[in-house]
Order: C-alpha cells, then structure tokens, then sequence
C-alpha cells in the first residue's frame, strides 16, 4: 500500500470539494479501490502506486480547470474524472497558455499584455530583485502582484509581502476618519483590487487572516527578515532614500523583491530626495538585480490615458534614468 498527500492550500475548499462534499463524493465513485480521506486542505490518498497515480494526474486535471474557468460543476467532474485511459483528455483542460500568468476569479485569464510587460516577467524568472519603472497604468503593480500570485500557487514562496509608502498625494493623513487601519488602508487599496482579481474572495481573507498574504505600509517593514517570501514594494518613487535601504535589505533566503514606481509622480516633500531615483543609480551595475523601464507605449488603460501621459512629458524635461530603455 501507499500513501499520496495533496494539498489544495490556494485553492477554496467549498469550491473543490463541492457543497456538502457533493464533488468530493462523486470522485470517490471513479476510484473505488482508493481510500481518499480529506483533512482540511490536504487530501490523503491510500492504494496502489498505479490507482494513486491515475488519480493524482486526473485531480490536478481538475485543479487546472478551476484555475482556468473559476468553477466546477458536478458535469466537469464526470467529464474529467471519468476520461478512460487512452482517450483524449477533455480540451477544457488543456495545458494553459503558456503566456498566461495566473487564472483569475471567473476565468480571468492574466497574461503580460505588452512587450515590456513580458519583459518584467522575463527579468523577475533571471533576477531575484527588479525594478520596474514607468508612467501611470502601464501594469506595473498587476503583472508584479501575478507574478506573486502564480508564485505562491506554484509553492516557490510562502507568503506574500505588498507595502506602499504611506505619503499623502496632496491631502491629509490625519483629517482621514477612522483608526489607523482606516487611515492607511486607502493607499493599500490598489494591492486588494488586483488580489480580488486573482484570488477567490474566502481564500484571499483567509490568507490575509492567517499572514500569508500582507499589505502593509513601507513602515512596518522595519526590522524585518522576509525569508520564502515574494516581496513588491509599490509606489516606489514616494520612499525615502533610508526607506529605501531598509526595504531591500529586508531581504532574506529564497526571496523575490519587486520594486515598482513612476519617478514623474514623487509626493515627498521638496527637501527629500526619492529612494527610487538613488537606488537604481547605486545599483544598476549589481548582478542579480534586473531594471525594466516602461512607457506610454505599455499603458493599458483607457486611450485617453496614454495621451495624458504624453502631453506631461511633453510638458517637461524627461528625467534620465540610469538604464537604457531597451
């Protein structure tokens, strides 16, 4: 006899295993001879080596088509778990698009949409640190927080860190209502809008709950070892020079460090120089560390947006960045 542990962490349980295990059930039908056991998250699997095998290719099968479609019905289960060997298997789960980032909530496909887009992807598999530098709505911060979703899923890290300086962009921190959660979660907002595209919402409350995924201000990283963690520090521009050491010495083992901003739009008072502009200077030359500028070119938002863009930068000497644009 063996044993086989399948975890289903990142997925929600409900979902997979079908209200009142009505899925779960109806896949014990296909695999009368297995002993299949749910404990939580983990599915335990006792049987022959060949029953287990079988039976984990066909559930991951089923996986890739939550992943895909963000459902499952009682019908898909059939359909996949019923597939005899030397059939083809069903082309609802065929192997993903290779450009495709991470599934979303209700089949969201999320894919890098330009070429500079593909390039931060590209950089962030060679280099465990970037830079990702450009104008408003280019996806900077939305690829970089799929890449750490996709990263989290596939168990290459264990938690996810997201921190924003926490600088006011012309209004008041302090006429805010609330406590200081209500205060700072407004400049936060960004990071929960892309992990509610992402994650399902019960999964993404549980893992905030249980700090698997943190947002936090760029403050409270103070201290800090991030060790197995896929780390984004959004708005980047906005840290301080000393905010800036602090973060990236936060560093710990197996880490990835992704740091985004738009060195047009700094919001530090007149007499602090930004974190962003000094870092990439200082650092441009250090191997293992990679730098992507976007432009108007990458911005995906409404059209009027890049038109936006280009009328600023028209309007003012373009600030020269210490890598080539290529």
């Amino acid at each position: 006899m063996h044993e086989k542990i399948i975890s289903i962490e990142t997925y929600p349980a409900t979902e997979i295993y079908g209200v009142n295990d009505s899925h779960l059930n109806h896949i014990k039908l296909f695999f009368p001879k297995l002993k299949i056991i749910v404990r939580g998250d983990l599915i335990k699997v006792h049987g022959e080596k060949s029953d287990i095998d079988k039976f984990e290719l066909r559930f991951g099968l089923l996986l890739r088509h939550y992943d895909r479609f963000g459902a499952l019905t009682a019908n898909d289960v059939t359909h996949i778990m019923g597939t005899t060997e030397g059939e083809e298997w069903p082309s609802v789960v065929e192997a993903s698009a290779p450009d495709v980032l991470v599934y979303g909530n209700k089949g969201l496909q999320v894919r890098a949409r330009t070429v500079n887009q593909q390039k931060l992807v590209e950089a962030c598999i060679t280099n465990d640190m970037v830079f990702a530098v450009g104008p408003a709505g280019t996806g900077k911060t939305y690829t970089a927080v799929a890449l750490a979703v996709r990263a989290l899923r596939n168990k290459e890290v264990r938690r996810i860190i997201l921190t924003r300086p926490a600088v006011e962009a012309g209004e008041n921190l302090g006429f805010l209502p609330g406590d200081l959660k209500d205060k700072l979660d407004p400049y936060l907002q960004p990071l929960y809008d892309a992990l509610r595209d992402m994650l399902p919402p019960t999964k993404l409350q549980s893992y905030i709950e249980d700090g698997t995924i943190e947002i936090a201000p760029l403050a409270f990283m103070r201290g800090r070892t991030l060790d197995h963690a896929f780390a984004i520090l959004d708005e980047a521009q906005n840290a301080t020079e000393s905010q800036m050491k602090m973060f990236l010495t936060r560093m710990g083992r197996s880490a990835k460090f992704i740091i985004t901003g738009d060195v047009t739009q700094i919001d530090l008072p007149r007499n602090q120089r930004s974190g962003l502009i000094h870092a990439m200077r200082i650092l441009k030359n250090i191997e293992g560390i990679g730098f992507i500028q976007l432009d108007a070119q990458d911005i995906v938002r409404h059209k009027l947006v890049r038109m936006v863009v280009d009328a600023y930068s028209r309007d003012s000497e373009r600030l020269e960045l210490p890598f080539d644009k290529t």
